[in-house]
This record gives C-alpha cells, sequence and structure tokens, in this order.
C-alpha cells in the first residue's frame, strides 16, 4: 500500500512536478493577461480614435508592431503560433472592417494589411523559436546521455 501511494505522491514532489506547477501558473498567468490585452485592443480599435496611442513612426509602423507584439505574447500563452497568427490576422481584418461603423473612423485596406502583417511576422517567429528551443531539447538530452555512458563506472575499473 505505501509503494502505491508513493507512486502517486513522490512525482508532485520532484523538481519536474514543481516546474510543471511554475509552467503551468505562468500560462495561465499569461492567459489572464492575453484576455485584458484583447479587451484592449477591441477599445482601442473601436473606440474614438482620439483614444488610440500612437507612436510618431507612422500608423502602419504602430499597426505592424501592435500586432506583432499581440501575437508574440498570446504564443507564451498558447504555443500554437500558426494557429494564433492566423486567429489575430483574421481579428485584424475584422477590427479593420468594423472601423467602417465608427463615426470618426473608416475601415482601410492598407492598416488591416499591416497589422495581418505583423501577426504573421510574430507567428513565424514564434514558430522558428519554439522549434528551436525543442531541437536544443533534444540535443541536450542526447549529450547528456553520451556523457553518462562515457563517465560510467565500470569505465574506471
Amino acid at each position: 500500500m505505501s509503494e502505491i501511494c508513493a507512486q502517486v505522491y513522490l512525482p508532485a514532489l520532484t523538481p519536474t512536478g514543481a516546474l510543471r506547477r511554475k509552467k503551468s501558473r505562468f500560462r495561465a498567468g499569461a492567459k489572464v493577461c492575453c484576455g485584458v490585452i484583447l479587451i484592449l485592443l477591441l477599445v482601442d480599435a473601436l473606440g474614438p480614435a482620439r483614444w488610440a496611442p500612437r507612436t510618431e513612426l507612422g500608423w502602419q509602423f504602430d499597426h505592424f508592431i501592435g500586432y506583432f507584439g499581440i501575437v508574440l505574447f498570446l504564443c507564451f500563452a498558447w504555443p500554437r503560433p500558426l494557429v494564433v497568427g492566423g486567429i489575430i490576422m483574421a481579428v485584424a481584418a475584422s477590427l479593420e472592417a468594423l472601423q467602417a461603423l465608427t463615426p470618426d473612423r473608416s475601415a482601410n485596406l492598407e492598416a488591416a494589411l499591416c497589422g495581418a502583417g505583423g501577426a504573421l511576422t510574430a507567428a513565424l517567429v514564434a514558430g522558428l523559436f519554439i522549434r528551436a528551443y525543442g531541437v536544443l531539447r533534444v540535443l541536450g538530452r542526447s549529450n547528456d546521455n553520451r556523457q553518462r555512458a562515457h563517465t560510467s563506472p565500470a569505465r574506471f575499473l
């Protein structure tokens, strides 16, 4: 009986279990922040034009960098960058089309394309980093196994 309890409860006490809990808390926090970010995006896109923060670099840059940052942050919460990027590209186009319904704004195809381009670029960058991290993790494991094989006690006897 105690062996069964040890098998059930000990994995949670290992460093891997603690790491999983920390990672899930990070993802849960990131998902909450993503919800807030998406609400702010909706208010920014459909609210009064004077509420929208702008830089001196032009609205094209603002759209590109805004959606780039949003998609990168969303990829922390949901590590499926092409799915996240595709959804945000559709959201960018939809929000731009909905601006035609507001009294002080107009729909602009170039703005929609700049936002979609930022989302696509961020999705591709996030996908590249996720794949590179996975490859490095696998290579690290294979190097650890090689080192264990070379430093086995039987070799020194």
